[in-house]
Formats: structure tokens, C-alpha cells, sequence
């Protein structure tokens, strides 16, 4: 079956298409990504404005015509922590229901480190053993633990990069102060995430998901051999504190060109790499591995499953 995965997140409006059945690995067939930041369109009372709310049935709009064009057999359309958080997030899915004729589910932090832990069990097999991730989007940070494909732990901490970047680092490029604020916010949640948690036992494979996390391993990290002929990706946290001070230095329309970094992550990379670099160090990772799939895959093995 062809399915369209759309996903309204905190940094961008991304469908992905793809050509799926249970017991495969599910295959690109087109994509429509649209780039917002939805943090900067949130008012003092934490709503998001009618532009931003514009921009969004805008950017829907335009992906459910792809969806089409592209002869989907169903649409999996989720919302995620910007919409879930808003004031007025009720009113917005209303607003995109009426509008571009597509009802959103809303998924919960807890919902979204769950699917992504499945898409990452999958990825790396049943072989890998106990499994800590992190994944970083623009408005939450997610953490799952467990040796399953449900995880034992699975949690969402307030340290997206557009969160991050919005509330810590206004400047551009950031001053030194603003940059250990947010590293002191961040071990202070990180601390808190740990006692609600209590001890989880060491994991075999520490692994990074999201984009963000991919474009620093681009930046910062390094390939070893993998599975076969292929190589993974790792990205050491010795190596990310060294970019980090210099990362932060550069000015945001200036960070493109540096390998990795793309337009759309440019304005919270240095956000993501300290929320990073602190949760590795709460965590006492000093290297994660870095996985290509996340938590629109997590929906599609989902679905399959059901399937089944």
C-alpha cells in the first residue's frame, strides 16, 4: 500500500510518501517539507498568531496535494508538541480540519518516544539489546529505554531546539551567558527527568534520532563499521563540546555553510547541540549512534502492524 505520513511539527510541515507492506522496509516515494519554526508565532499567553496558524494551513494545504498527486491509499496526519502545547491548539486543528480537509492526531510526548523507540528497534534488530535514545525536535526532547520494542521508559522533557533556542538564546549568534543559561535550565530538567525515572540499567547501544541529531553527527561525528559492507554513523560527545563554542560563534545565515547544517536547522543548532551535550552527560553517554529512522516510521511500522 502507498501511504502518506504527514507530520505537523514544531519546525516544520513534512509529508513523507511511501510504498509499504507488512514484513518490508518501507520505501520513499516522494516528499513536501515546508519550513516554520512555529515557536517564533507563539504570543505572550502561549497561542499561536493567525499568521502562524496561516502558515500552517498553508503548508498543508500544499503537502494533501502532493498526498494526492502521489495516489496515497491512506494518510497517517499527526501533530505534534507546538499544536499539542498551544493555547489555542484546539482551535487550530479546527482550522485545518475546515480548511484543508485533513483531521490531525495529536500525539502525546510519551506517544512519540514510544513510536520512535519502535522504529529504532526495527532499524537496529532485536541483536542490539537494551537501547537508550534521545531524539530532539523543535519543541520536546524524547528519551526511551528498554530492551523490547515498548519501551520500559518512555519520556518527553520541555528542550526542543526551537523551545531552546527561543527562550535561552535570543541573540544571534548567542552571548557565552546565554549559552551556559540554557546548559544550566537543561541539566536542572535532565536532573529532575533522572529522579522521576530512577536507575534504568546500562544500555548496549546509546542512539540519537531526529534531524538535528543527524546534522551534528555531520558536523562533529564520524562512520564505523556496521552491519555488513554498511557503516554507522557515531557522533562523540568529546567531539560535540569541542564544536559547540565554536558553532555558537558563527552567525546563524552564516552556519549553512558548514557540513551538515541545513537552512531549516540553521536559526537551533546550537540549541540542539548543548541540549545534546547535556543530556549525554546526565546519561553518561560519551557516544551515541545515529539512527535514519525516527518517528514517522514509528507510524508507519505501527500501521503495518495492525495490518497483520
Amino acid at each position: 500500500m502507498r501511504l502518506g505520513v504527514l507530520d505537523v511539527g514544531s519546525n516544520t510541515v513534512h509529508l513523507l510518501v511511501v510504498d509499504a507492506h507488512p514484513g518490508a522496509r518501507p520505501i520513499p516515494t516522494a516528499s513536501q517539507k515546508s519550513v516554520l519554526r512555529l515557536m517564533r508565532y507563539l504570543d505572550d499567553d502561549g497561542a499561536i498568531s493567525e499568521q502562524g496558524v496561516e502558515a500552517i494551513v498553508t503548508a498543508v494545504r500544499d503537502a494533501v496535494r502532493v498526498a494526492r498527486k502521489s495516489g496515497i491509499d491512506e494518510m497517517l496526519a499527526f501533530a505534534t508538541s507546538a499544536i499539542r502545547e498551544a493555547a489555542n491548539g484546539a482551535a487550530v486543528l479546527a482550522r485545518i480540519e475546515e480548511a484543508a480537509g485533513i483531521h490531525l492526531s495529536v500525539l502525546s510526548g510519551s506517544d512519540e518516544a514510544r513510536l520512535t523507540f519502535l522504529a529504532v528497534r526495527r532499524w537496529y534488530g532485536w541483536s542490539a539489546g537494551r537501547v537508550l535514545l534521545f531524539d530532539i525536535g523543535g519543541g520536546s526532547l524524547e528519551i526511551a529505554h528498554g530492551a523490547d520494542e515498548i519501551p520500559d521508559v518512555a519520556q518527553s522533557v520541555p528542550l526542543g531546539a526551537g523551545r531552546s533556542t527561543i527562550e535561552f538564546l535570543p541573540d544571534d549568534p548567542p552571548t557565552e551567558k546565554q549559552v551556559e543559561r540554557l546548559r544550566k535550565h537543561a541539566r536542572g530538567l535532565l536532573s529532575d527527568t533522572l529522579r522521576d525515572v530512577g536507575g534504568i540499567p546500562e544500555a548496549d547501544h546509546v542512539v540519537g534520532s531526529s534531524k538535528t541529531i543527524r546534522s551534528l553527527a555531520k558536523l562533529a561525528g564520524s562512520t564505523e563499521e556496521g552491519v555488513g559492507a554498511e557503516e554507522r554513523s557515531i557522533l562523540k560527545l568529546s567531539a560535540l563540546d569541542d564544536w559547540i563554542p565554536r558553532l555558537a560563534r558563527i552567525p546563524a545565515d552564516a552556519r549553512p555553510a558548514l557540513p551538515g547544517i541545513t537552512e531549516d536547522r540553521t536559526f537551533q543548532i546550537v540549541a540542539g547541540a548543548i541540549v545534546l551535550s547535556e543530556t549525554m552527560r546526565a546519561f553518561k553517554a560519551k557516544v551515541l549512534e545515529v539512527s535514519p529512522w525516527a518517528l514517522r516510521e514509528g507510524l508507519i511500522l505501527r500501521r503495518l502492524d495492525r495490518l497483520t
